[in-house]
């Protein structure tokens, strides 16, 4: 489109709501946009937000939690507040063409004016099982773009009569799909002859996980060619790597790091991923189209965990463990197949790759214009 828009976005709280937003952002800004950020200092956008250069616009609110009825007069005074200051900022630098929220409780009092002052709306919903914040601002949306189709039927009932429901994809930023094998064998220092096995899951890490997976050692580093790289979170890296007592032999081919910065690196030099199935972590093990075995954290709310795993165990790009099954033969019997079999992971990473999982925040962004045009 010729018109260079004003966006304004809402996205806070965690990195699942804030690198979609900065994804769709960078792609917004490469094609001429401006693009301003709403959220709160003190939160993780605080730092995520400028780091990527981007303007950061502080508003103060609180969620609501559902087990303390009384927090909500808190939320809706700070709610009104959080209005009237949007009221003196875009009365000093205009009205936004269109505005998009990621799901956090940040987005509402942007969207409550927005949908108040004529201005277009997009909700983004990264997750199957849609957050409170977005149910309560799809009556006025003019858009509900949603990453996984599964998600749709959740907003059938909470949207406007003329509100459009798409499945966008979950963007992912561009320093992770630009990643390249070549670069991310050389980062973690992997010949191309060998298979590598990373393991993640979360920056918190997955106690359960962890565990599994050691109890495999001698029998995965019986494999002369498989090396591992093994993010066990930040809290748990000493734990695991007191039961993995690795020797120094053995160290050489099982890197255990308490976190993974270079995540784009490590996924295009991967040959397969065993990790949770959160959000993220999702839409970069398809951006990247690496095979995968996913075990889902069995305590996410409604299950969500298990239904965005779905949506590459149907591509037929993973396969799904339950969480239960970790201690059962199963687990190391799927593992060490997937381990063994090049051929059908070469199929895994083909299915992957028809998801166009890539494409998401170009695809995101084109629905944002469509927005502020009025389509």
């Amino acid at each position: 489109m010729e018109k260079k828009l004003s966006v304004a976005i809402a996205a806070g709280g965690t990195a699942g709501h804030i690198n979609p937003a900065l994804a769709l952002a960078e792609e917004l800004a490469a094609r001429g946009h401006k693009v301003g950020f709403f959220g709160q200092q003190r939160r993780l956008e605080g730092t995520l937000v400028p780091q990527a250069g981007f303007e950061l616009k502080s508003l103060n609110v609180t969620g609501f939690d559902r087990s303390r009825p009384w927090t909500l007069i808190t939320a809706l005074v700070r709610m009104r507040l959080a209005e009237r200051e949007l009221d003196r900022y875009f009365a000093e630098v205009g009205k936004p063409d269109v505005a998009i929220g990621f799901g956090a409780y940040i987005e509402l009092p942007l969207m409550r004016w927005c949908a108040r002052h004529g201005v277009p709306t997009v909700l983004h919903e990264q997750n199957s099982v849609p957050g409170l914040a977005n149910k309560t601002a799809a009556k006025k949306a003019n858009k509900v773009c949603v990453a996984l189709p599964v998600a749709i039927d959740a907003f059938r009932d909470r949207a406007g009569a003329s509100t459009q429901i798409v499945v966008t994809g979950n963007p992912v930023r561009r320093s992770v799909i630009d990643a390249s094998r070549e670069a991310g064998r050389a980062d973690f220092d992997i010949a191309e002859a060998q298979t590598m096995l990373l393991v993640f899951g979360g920056s918190l890490g997955a106690r359960h996980l962890n565990e599994g997976v050691a109890a495999l050692k001698d029998e995965l580093l019986r494999r002369p060619e498989l090396h591992i790289v093994h993010s066990t979170g930040k809290e748990l890296f000493d734990e695991v790597t007191s039961a993995l007592n690795l020797t120094d032999e053995q160290a050489a081919r099982w890197e255990v790091r308490p976190y993974i910065d270079n995540m784009g690196e490590a996924l295009a030099a991967a040959d397969l991923v065993l990790s949770r199935a959160g959000a993220s972590s999702i839409a970069e093990i398809a951006a990247l189209a690496v095979p995968s075995m996913l075990v889902p954290y069995p305590f996410a709310t409604a299950d969500h965990q298990t239904t965005n795993a779905r949506y590459l165990v149907d591509a037929g790009a993973a396969v799904m463990l339950a969480d239960d099954a970790i201690d059962t033969p199963a687990f190391a019997q799927e593992l060490l197949s997937l381990v063994d079999d090049a051929a059908r992971r070469d199929e895994m990473r083909e299915r992957a790759r028809g998801l166009a999982q890539d494409q998401a925040a170009s695809v995101l962004a084109d629905h944002v214009e469509a927005a502020a045009q009025g389509r």
